[in-house]
């Protein structure tokens, strides 16, 4: 079966795998964007080490979970946001205003709404962690 958004898909398996504990989730097929998305979550420390396992039909991520995620998800659709409405759209998505990131894609790479708000950039929402 075809997976029309893997974007989404990455998001709720982290979820789902968090509600249960899990240390490690699967997540495949991989994509660059899903890697991205992982190395911006890493970097803000939601998630553990990334693995890319290479298996000749699409590849997985294996991801360590930390425990750190209450909730994540994807953001459908895609709202492309400009440099003044960041701060509306983190009101909308995240339970407080120092607590969880939105990703974004600007064109300077993904970056989280606290740097495009730093380097006044806009983009394209993709998700948000808390």
């Amino acid at each position: 079966m075809t997976q029309l958004d893997i974007l989404s898909n990455l998001m709720s398996a982290i979820q789902n795998a968090e509600a249960v504990r899990k240390k490690y989730v699967v997540i495949y097929p991989a994509s660059k964007l899903a890697v991205n998305v992982l190395k911006v979550l890493q970097k803000h420390g939601y998630v553990g080490e990334i693995e890319i396992i290479e298996d000749g039909r699409g590849d997985k991520i294996r991801v360590e979970l930390l425990g750190r995620i209450n909730k994540c998800g994807a953001i459908r659709p895609r709202f492309p946001v400009r440099r003044d409405e960041v701060l509306e759209f983190a009101k909308k998505y995240l339970p407080s205003r120092d607590l969880g990131i939105l990703v974004i894609s600007t064109s300077r790479g993904l970056k989280t709404h606290l740097e495009c708000l730093d380097e006044n950039i806009g983009g394209v929402l993709l998700a948000y962690v808390y």
